[in-house]
C-alpha cells in the first residue's frame, strides 16, 4: 500500500472512504496566545519562545490552551467506521448523510486487509489471513452487499419508505458527514485510533486526520509525537 498522501485538500482512504478538510481555523500561535492572555500578553508571530511554550504546556498536560482552534472535515466512511467514530464525543460535532430523506448509494467497503482473530476477549491478536483465504472473503462479502443493495432497490420500488428498506443494507455501506473539532480534541482522537490497538480501518483514518493536522499546526503536531502521543 502506498504512503499516504494529501491531494487537492482530501486524502483518499480503504475502496472508496476519503477524509477531507473543509474548514481550519487553527494555529501554533494560536496555541502560545491563548497560554499568554494569562498575563495580559500577546505574541503577533511564532518565537522560539512560543515553541518552548508549546512544548511545556504539552508536557505538564496544561489542554486548555488547544481548544480555541477548529477543524472542519467531510468523511466518507463505512458505517461500521462511523459509529465507532461518533463516540468520541467531547470537542467533536457530527452532522450526516441522512438515509431517511435521501437514497442511499450503491457503494460498499471491501477489505483488502483480510484479518483473522484469535486470543480471548481484551487479549485478542489480529493476524493476516493466506491470500487465497482473503479473497474468498472479499468474494463473500462482495456478494452479500451487491445482493443487500438489490433488495434495497427493489423495496424502494415497491414504495417502502427509505427508512424502512435501509434495514436490508449492511454495516460495510458508506455514508458521508461533517465532522468539527479543536485540536486537543484532534489529538485525543489520534492518540486512541492511530495506535496499533485500534481497529485497522479507524485507524486509516486518524493517519489521515494527522496529516492535516500536521499540515496546519506543525510545532504542536511535534510536541504531541514528543510527549508520548497523548491528548493534554
Amino acid at each position: 500500500m502506498g504512503a499516504m498522501m494529501i491531494e487537492d485538500g482530501k486524502v483518499d482512504i480503504l475502496n472508496l472512504g476519503f477524509l477531507a478538510l473543509d474548514g481550519v481555523f487553527a494555529s501554533d500561535l494560536a496555541v502560545a496566545n491563548a497560554a499568554r492572555v494569562s498575563f495580559n500578553q500577546v505574541s503577533q508571530e511564532m518565537t522560539e519562545k512560543d515553541v518552548g511554550l508549546i512544548n511545556f504546556l504539552m508536557r505538564e498536560r496544561h489542554g486548555t490552551p488547544f481548544e480555541h482552534g477548529f477543524f472542519r472535515f467531510i468523511m466518507k466512511a463505512p458505517i461500521f467506521v462511523a459509529r465507532e467514530h461518533h463516540r468520541h464525543r467531547i470537542g467533536h460535532s457530527y452532522n450526516e448523510w441522512s438515509g431517511r430523506y435521501s437514497k442511499l448509494d450503491s457503494e460498499f467497503y471491501i477489505p483488502r486487509y483480510v484479518r483473522t482473530q484469535v486470543g480471548k476477549p481484551g487479549c485478542y491478536q489480529y493476524l493476516p489471513m493466506s491470500d487465497e483465504e482473503s479473497r474468498k472473503v472479499r468474494e463473500e462479502i462482495e456478494l452479500t452487499a451487491g445482493q443487500a443493495f438489490l433488495k434495497y432497490d427493489s423495496l424502494l420500488e415497491l414504495g417502502v419508505a427509505k427508512e424502512v428498506a435501509r434495514l436490508v443494507l449492511p454495516l460495510a455501506t458508506y455514508t458521508k458527514y461533517y465532522w468539527s473539532c479543536n485540536p486537543r480534541s484532534l489529538m485525543h482522537f489520534c492518540s486512541l485510533r492511530n495506535s496499533l490497538n485500534a481497529q485497522y480501518e479507524i485507524m486509516e483514518y486518524a493517519k489521515a486526520a494527522e496529516l492535516f493536522f500536521k499540515d496546519a499546526m506543525p510545532i504542536t503536531f511535534e510536541a504531541f509525537i514528543k510527549n508520548g502521543r497523548v491528548s493534554p
